[in-house]
């Protein structure tokens, strides 16, 4: 009985055989057919769902499991155990590819149906990226156990920076940097020599009224009295048309805000402490959201300059140098608003690099740590716009954005509730980190994106 129980076991493989190599043999011989689909049932089953296996994982105990089965049994359990024999597993465990592939060839629509029963249910698709994230997260702790002298060498780096930032801060906040004080001082209070100080700043072609408004002790009452037909007349003497409108825009903008308006970046963090700081983690996370919130609450002082600056005007030859800040209030070109929403969509950190590049004799280092954080920052954007094009989960970005848009929402009405209570020497050091350091964290980001990218869950 054993020795035929034998041979009918030995026919059984052969028929398996020329089932996987000879498929228009079966068709002649439905009872071969019938017999192998049973025995091919039985053995390519999981022991969990006890349904034909869908992306069979192969524990170190050697027992065979659906993906989503083990994923269901680790969340539940929080163990790492075979569902079966309760033997430990090693490591993380990976699909067996062999044993898929025959999955696939013997019982195609079986397993097309249920992979589209489990994409369809979202308790199971929660599961396996649970299950894939705890993977990624040993496979990154392992990796930092055996990092030796540079894991050290990058905390004792991180030390470094916060003490250098704590340095800065100190050196900027007591006076070594001076920070003009016409952007904070009203205009009806400004001395003869500040009234001097603000025309001068207005452009090397200002030096040539120095000493009209020096003669007349023009004080900041005065100054906010003067008009086109002033300028026009002795002792100013303002016969040049462009210099006088220069002269009078920037007039009408002091009047409009009481003060000078901010000229550089040092400036405009002195005189909006708390919105720098803000812009500064807001263009870091969602450049397109803070663009558009200063189109819709910062359009005058910060926008249109913002855009003429990314996308400038053709110029002309005869315009002058004095007629470059008339040029940042003008309304933008039907030329400038397509190149700025090209822009504005595909790479919006660029739009923060060039405005970064015209400050660059302003702002030497600055504006260099700007540029190269804008670089690593589409750099990031790319990587993740890949992961959802690659992983076919393009489908998901509208409910991604949607999210962003929320949790972004969220962080700055948090922002402006808690701003007013957070230290300024604190709020100077976010301000000083997330400026000169965060190009150093970018960096560790983009190579771990490059060099260890997260695996497809399913």
């Amino acid at each position: 009985m054993d020795m035929f129980q034998h041979m009918e076991w030995d026919s059984v493989d052969d028929g398996l055989g020329e089932l996987m190599d000879e498929p228009t043999y079966l068709s002649e011989s439905p009872q071969s057919k019938s017999t192998a689909s049973s025995i091919s049932e039985h053995e390519f089953s999981c022991h969990c769902c006890y349904d034909i296996l869908v992306n069979p994982t192969t524990l170190t105990c050697g027992h065979n499991f659906c993906r989503h089965c083990l994923a269901l049994w680790w969340e539940s359990s929080h163990k790492n155990e075979c569902p079966e024999c309760r033997e430990k597993w090693e490591g993380f465990p990976k699909i067996n590819i062999l044993l898929r592939d025959a999955t696939d060839k013997l019982f195609s629509e079986v397993v097309q149906r249920r992979r589209a029963e489990i994409q369809a249910n979202p308790k199971i698709s929660r599961s396996l990226l649970a299950f894939q994230r705890y993977g990624d997260n040993l496979g990154r702790s392992r990796t930092n156990q055996h990092k030796g002298a540079g894991f050290f060498f990058s905390g004792v780096l991180s030390a470094l920076t916060c003490v250098a930032v704590m340095v800065l801060v100190y050196h900027w906040s007591y006076g070594v940097v001076e920070h003009d004080l016409l952007i904070s001082k009203p205009v009806s209070r400004w001395t003869p020599e500040e009234v001097v100080s603000w025309l001068e700043q207005l452009g090397p072609w200002a030096q040539l009224y120095r000493e009209p408004f020096q003669q007349e002790n023009v004080n900041g009452r005065l100054l906010l009295m003067l008009g086109d037909e002033e300028l026009l007349k002795a002792p100013y003497s303002i016969e040049n048309q462009a210099h006088r409108r220069a002269v009078l825009a920037e007039l009408d903008r002091v009047k409009a805000l009481g003060v000078k308006p901010p000229q550089n970046l040092w400036e405009y963090k002195a005189a909006n402490a708390g919105k720098s700081l803000f812009l500064l983690y807001a263009l870091k996370r969602s450049p397109r959201l803070t663009i558009l919130y200063l189109y819709l609450f910062d359009y005058s002082e910060t926008f249109l300059p913002f855009l003429h600056t990314c996308c400038p005007a053709i110029a002309h030859i005869d315009q002058g140098v004095e007629s470059r800040f008339l040029e940042t209030q003008v309304k933008p070109s039907w030329r400038q608003w397509a190149e700025f929403l090209v822009k504005y969509c595909l790479l919006p950190y660029q739009l923060i690099a060039e405005f970064a590049w015209d400050w660059l004799a302003v702002h030497y280092w600055t504006s260099r740590f700007i540029i190269v954080n804008a670089m690593l920052l589409s750099v990031l954007e790319g990587c993740a716009l890949w992961r959802l094009w690659t992983r076919a989960r393009i489908r998901t970005l509208p409910r991604k954005m949607w999210n962003h848009l929320w949790k972004m929402l969220s962080q700055g009405f948090a922002f402006a509730l808690l701003w007013p209570f957070v230290p300024q020497f604190v709020c100077n050091c976010l301000f000083y980190w997330a400026l000169y350091f965060s190009p150093i964290i970018n960096i560790d980001l983009v190579v771990q994106q490059l060099m260890h990218p997260e695996t497809q869950a399913l």
